[in-house]
């Protein structure tokens, strides 16, 4: 495989690169040729998953714990309501 250099990338750019990989838990070289896969429509894209993940976006550690200490009770059924 080869490799390719790119020059003075705008802050901007390089921001935003950073920001994606770190949501997508990938390398920044990772995120950047999955971006190119994309761009160019280059057949299945590993690592792509068939959902809307992308757009559904992902909590913290934190939220994800007291979102799951606040709805533990919805997990439990009242066996005299089915009676």
């Amino acid at each position: 495989m080869s490799s390719i250099t790119v020059h003075n990338i705008d802050p901007e750019i390089d921001k935003r690169l950073r920001e994606l990989s770190e949501q997508r838990h990938s390398s920044l070289n990772q995120t950047i040729q999955w971006l190119l896969k994309q761009a160019l429509g280059i057949g299945h894209v590993p690592g792509k998953k068939g959902d809307f993940a992308e757009f559904a976006g992902t909590w913290a550690e934190e939220d994800a714990r007291e979102f799951e200490e606040a709805t533990k009770d919805f997990s439990e059924i009242d066996q005299d309501m089915w009676k």
